[in-house]
């Protein structure tokens, strides 16, 4: 009789760390889906942000930054803002639906203090203060992530 699956993963662990390091809306809103999803079903996880994908994070305040609203078209060439219009007439979690319930379930947000300087961010850049964001690099993101936890791309 074959191994059940574990109910902590196929892999047997319950880690899921994300990077989301392109800036298209529809990458960053289905990373978003991936992560509520994992922490739902009891998952440890971390998303990363790094590149045109840190728009997410930066404060609708900044000047010349519009948050989520300034990252790059959607897959169908819609604006972010459009995209996630569509979503919510289609009963689909909209953006701050999923950001808000990755905070309040736990999910690690990390923002990549290279990928701030590489946007031209300046120095202490107002990132959202509804989200818990830890700043750190790479080498800190690695140490952070569980051994044997599952490492995606996005």
């Amino acid at each position: 009789m074959p191994n059940p699956i574990p109910a902590t993963g196929a892999g047997g662990t319950s880690a899921l760390s994300i990077v989301l390091f392109a800036g298209g809306f529809d990458r960053v809103h289905y990373a978003l889906v991936m992560a509520s999803a994992a922490a739902a079903t009891n998952r440890k996880v971390t998303l990363f942000f790094t590149g045109r994908a840190l728009r997410a994070l930066v404060h609708e305040t900044e000047p010349g930054v519009l948050g989520w609203h300034d990252l790059d078209p959607a897959d169908d060439g819609s604006t972010p803002v459009a995209r996630d219009r569509y979503f919510a007439t289609h009963g689909l979690a909209t953006f701050e639906e999923l950001l808000e319930a990755c905070v309040a379930m736990g999910v690690t947000v990390m923002a990549c203090e290279m990928g701030l300087r590489a946007l031209g961010l300046p120095p202490g850049v107002s990132l959202r203060a509804d989200v818990p964001v830890a700043t750190g690099g790479v080498v800190t993101f690695l140490n952070e992530a569980p051994g044997g936890g599952a490492m995606l791309f996005v």
